[in-house]
């Protein structure tokens, strides 16, 4: 039920999906050209040398040989190429602090993509939790802005405890790949495919246990349970059933790469900009519902569907003819459930 709840959530909010497209778009543009000016000024010396170009004409002249059964040339290649090679690798140590300075502002754009992209999550997750708690229609730059401080926060927290956990997965997994074949059968081609879906599956489930254990911090911040500091601890302490939420979050993720990659394949890759976005806004869908569910609130799945209204009588959550307001008293009220426990 929670799987199919977040799926209509996520329909339900489906212009957010252009939104969080359009923003990642102008983010892109903004960190390739930043890229592009840190690779010009670092490795300028390096792409324009002399060096690069002897390597670049050599392996252009290696390939003409090959194809034009020039067997002569093929035959002095291998030491014409090694020398340039040499003269390139020399070239490269001379320019090492250069180069280190390159791979530092590469990373470091990463994490500033990381962190503006997480900035639009965030608010497409705020969105999300109004439609469902009030079934307000909050729009994108009210969101973006009054909670600018708080998703600011949070991604200064996500950003570093995420990259961190995603190396060591990467690592985990570069190494189970190539150590794996030597304990499966000698099957060949089939040895190395078995290990790379193995690794595939391994990268997938660590993924799921990050989401699983993150799964409560940002709807618990936007329902004002708890502040964006405390609220990892919160979620990793959480009570809520650990193997139901792992088990959505691993299936999800298994849904979201077939469909992407369908996708992707049947329509030359043009689909994924839209794939890609929704994808991120179902599993923010899904972690909402999660926290709703596991605790106990009320919240909308449509204008006339509440779930969690199980134990309201009919007549009290009928919503027909209700306005807006009445809606919102109505999921907001508690049942006659809770009256009588406060009464015992």
């Amino acid at each position: 039920m929670r799987f199919r709840n977040a799926v209509h959530i996520t329909i339900d909010n489906f212009s957010s999906a252009f939104k969080m497209l359009l923003y990642r778009l102008i983010v892109g543009i903004l960190i390739f050209s930043l890229i592009y000016v840190i690779l010009q000024l670092s490795l300028s010396v390096i792409v324009t040398s002399a060096e690069l170009q002897t390597v670049k004409d050599l392996t252009g002249e290696f390939f003409r040989s090959l194809f034009g059964g020039d067997s002569a040339r093929l035959e002095t290649f291998q030491s014409d190429f090694s020398e340039a090679l040499s003269d390139l690798w020399r070239l490269i140590v001379e320019n090492g602090g250069a180069i280190a300075g390159a791979v530092v502002g590469l990373c470091l754009m990463y994490l500033l993509s990381r962190f503006l992209n997480g900035l639009c999550h965030f608010t497409a997750a705020r969105i999300m939790n109004d439609r469902m708690g009030s079934f307000a229609r909050t729009s994108f730059s009210a969101a973006f802005f009054k909670n600018l401080g708080s998703a600011a926060l949070y991604e200064v927290i996500y950003v570093p405890v995420s990259f961190v956990y995603d190396a060591v997965s990467l690592v985990a997994c570069w190494f189970l790949f190539f150590y794996l074949p030597s304990f499966l059968p000698t099957w060949g081609f089939l040895t190395i495919l078995l290990a790379l879906s193995l690794t595939i599956a391994v990268f997938i489930c660590l993924q799921s246990l990050k989401m699983t254990l993150i799964s409560a911090w940002i709807p618990s911040v936007l329902t004002g349970t708890t502040s964006v500091a405390k609220g990892l601890g919160a979620s990793l302490r959480s009570k809520s059933p650990f193997w139901k939420r792992f088990a959505s979050y691993l299936t999800a993720n298994y849904l979201i790469v077939v469909i992407n990659v369908l996708f992707g394949l049947a329509t030359i890759g043009s689909a994924l900009l839209m794939t890609i976005p929704l994808s991120f806004l179902y599993l923010l869908a899904l972690q909402c519902v999660h926290f709703y569910e596991d605790s106990g609130k009320k919240y909308f799945i449509s204008v006339h569907n509440i779930a969690g209204a199980e134990g309201v009588p009919a007549q009290d959550i009928d919503t027909g003819e209700d306005s807006l307001e009445e809606l919102n008293r109505k999921i907001n009220a508690p049942s006659e459930d809770s009256h009588s426990e406060e009464e015992n």
